[in-house]
């Protein structure tokens, strides 16, 4: 079973981020990638990151020891005024090499509307550089978010296509975390001269 960590971009209490991390997480469960015990959700909208640069206020600390224990991450970005919302760009600040290096990251877009591809774009250009996550070439864009995922159930063809999809990049993104394990392991993260990334 493999540890991983979902990462709810969202500044906002109960967000469909968070929903769509819920559900995501369950998906991952029921498809044995992982397990209750070795996943979780960071939800930045119920225990939110104050802006760095900061005082750790033990949420932070919390979330480290979650993020080096992942083998990999989720991370769900909602799309604001077509920008990944400021929660999230938050939280790469806070997260470094330490947390991320070297782990598959899958990225999922989220929009009410019919956007949502603006914060893959946004995140895949400068939500890694010294952090040195690896973002895989699939990523999930989640659009008109109230009407999907809501149930056990698909409400309609589409929510079911958007499931089907879903079921296809964990399936990718399983088979990464498994790959990356021991290259990750073979790697010295700590060399000073290249401590940040290009």
């Amino acid at each position: 079973m493999l540890n991983i960590a979902l990462v709810a971009g969202s500044s906002r209490r109960n967000s469909q981020s968070a929903k769509v991390a819920a559900f995501l997480r369950q998906r991952l469960i029921e498809l044995n990638l992982t397990s209750a015990e070795q996943s979780s959700v960071l939800d930045l909208g119920e225990r939110p990151l104050p802006l760095w640069p900061a005082d750790d206020n033990g949420t932070w600390s919390d979330y480290q020891q979650q993020l080096q224990a992942a083998d990999a991450v989720v991370i769900i970005a909602p799309e604001w005024h077509g920008m990944a919302g400021p929660a999230v760009k938050n939280f790469f600040l806070y997260a470094s090499k330490a947390e991320l290096a070297h782990k598959p990251g899958l990225l999922v877009g989220v929009s009410s509307g019919i956007g949502g591809a603006y914060p893959i774009s946004e995140l895949r250009a400068s939500g890694y550089k010294n952090c040195r996550l690896c973002y895989l070439p699939e990523h999930l864009i989640v659009r008109h978010v109230e009407k999907v995922l809501n149930g056990a159930e698909a409400a309609s063809e589409d929510d079911q296509r958007l499931r089907n999809r879903i079921d296809f990049a964990l399936d990718i993104f399983g088979k990464y975390a498994v790959a990356l394990k021991p290259v990750r392991a073979s790697i010295d993260i700590d060399q000073a001269a290249f401590a940040t990334g290009m």
